[in-house]
């Protein structure tokens, strides 16, 4: 019975190792999916800012065009005091 009772407490121990293990490695890989993750999303919203910087350049760059155009079509209207 001492055998059988020192055999099972073995079986345990080793078993709770076992689990042990697979948990924190569990643990590893969902943090390293995180992470991935994470970097991913920091990128997207990199590229996101970027985009958005550009297109507010462009809208700012036509704004302007289009005052300076009006700028110069009010110059040009007829009647106006130039001379």
């Amino acid at each position: 019975m001492k055998k059988f009772t020192t055999a099972l407490l073995l079986l345990l121990f080793v078993f709770s190792v076992s689990c042990r293990e697979t948990t924190q490695e569990k643990a590893q890989d969902a943090l390293e999916a995180a992470a991935e993750d994470t970097e991913n999303n920091l990128e997207n919203a990199g590229e996101a800012i970027e985009e958005a910087v550009e297109e507010t350049g462009d809208a700012i760059e036509n704004a302007g065009e289009e005052i300076n155009e009006e700028i110069e079509g009010t110059d040009e209207m007829p009647g106006g005091d130039d001379n």
